[in-house]
């Protein structure tokens, strides 16, 4: 099956080159995937020109305008109709490509898939999603990750807002990383039915009754880096803190190693004798291997690609939104929410 996916091309932190050079990457391989490059039609026909590239694969659709980051969304997509990510989200939307993928502002693309695209039957708000690494594996391949939403969309979530996430994160989980029946959780303050926010308790409870949702109740937060369901449910206020969290750890934990590599003699020879072990690490809380993060609960596929992507993050990001495409996401978590 051939996939199109519509790519805002302007907003990575980076600017367009390293998105330009993943896509140009993803033209070479086999892979049935076309890629709409959105934005600078000029800049990015100069940057494609420097790449060696399968040019029946790839078009460029002219944006003028690039919502800025650090700025209000919502600001910014009402002075900008010309913006880079509103340009790709129409052409999803008019059936010129499947699905969308932007390394630009989160609340841009979110805002701009909202404005854009229908949220499906049951999904009162959107969610973000994310990867982050894990002790214990998971799936077939034995995954070094688990998924966690939200963590960014939506702050402040109801019971409702909650089940829903659960429903649309073990779709998510069936579907990319091929896990039959994902364990789903949500996290809280103890593990005990009764313990959490209000939302948390009446969440709880729903869920149990959710014959499609494989539930194992709650989970704290220690058990985030073990790994123990793959599915983690949490408003997005808590999700963004704790994503962030991991990030900051896991480039503290390199620091520290790259500092102390160069400071002692001893402590070389004991790095050097761990040096497996670090580089599975740096494998294990490596962003790039995962693409991106999909943003559930439109009709549409969205995949949001990390600010700082490089060219392999944005070609494994294309290749996570032509996945969910061709393994129908969005009908997926429509049935899950009809069962």
């Amino acid at each position: 099956m051939s996939v199109t996916v519509a790519l805002d091309a302007m907003g990575s932190d980076a600017g367009p080159a390293a998105v330009v050079e993943g896509v140009a990457q993803l033209s070479r391989e086999d892979v049935d995937v076309h890629v709409l490059l959105v934005g600078d039609e000029p800049q990015l026909s100069t940057l494609l020109a420097e790449q060696r590239y399968d040019a029946s694969r790839i078009a460029v659709v002219h944006a003028s305008q690039v919502v800025g980051m650090g700025k209000k969304p919502n600001e910014e997509l009402d002075a900008k109709l010309d913006a880079s990510v509103l340009v790709a989200a129409s052409l999803v939307k008019q059936g010129q490509a499947d699905a969308l993928v932007s390394a630009g502002s989160t609340g841009g693309v979110v805002l701009a898939a909202a404005r854009t695209f229908e949220r499906l039957p049951g999904i009162r708000r959107a969610a973000l999603a994310a990867v982050y690494p894990t002790e214990l594996r998971h799936g077939p391949r034995d995954d070094p990750f688990a998924l966690m939403l939200d963590v960014g969309a939506t702050l402040n979530c109801s019971a409702e807002d909650l089940v829903g996430f659960a429903v649309m994160g073990s779709a998510y989980s069936r579907i990319v990383s091929d896990i039959g029946q994902p364990k789903v959780a949500l996290l809280s303050n103890g593990t005990e039915a009764s313990k959490g926010t209000p939302a948390i308790v009446e969440a709880h409870q729903r869920l149990l009754e959710m014959p499609g949702v494989n539930f194992q109740g709650n989970v704290e937060g220690l058990d985030i880096p073990r790994g123990t369901v793959d599915v983690i449910v949490c408003e997005g206020f808590l999700g963004n803190v704790v994503l962030k969290m991991l990030e900051g750890v896991s480039e503290v934990v390199s620091d520290i190693a790259r500092d102390a590599y160069a400071r002692k003699f001893v402590w070389k020879v004991g790095l050097t004798m761990l040096s497996q072990g670090l580089r599975q690490i740096r494998t294990m809380t490596d962003w790039k291997q995962y693409g991106g993060a999909p943003v559930l609960g439109f009709d549409h596929v969205v995949i949001k690609a990390h600010g700082r992507s490089n060219a392999r993050a944005v070609r494994n990001a294309l290749k996570v939104a032509a996945k969910a495409v061709r393994r129908d996401l969005a009908g997926e978590i429509a049935r899950g929410l009809s069962d």
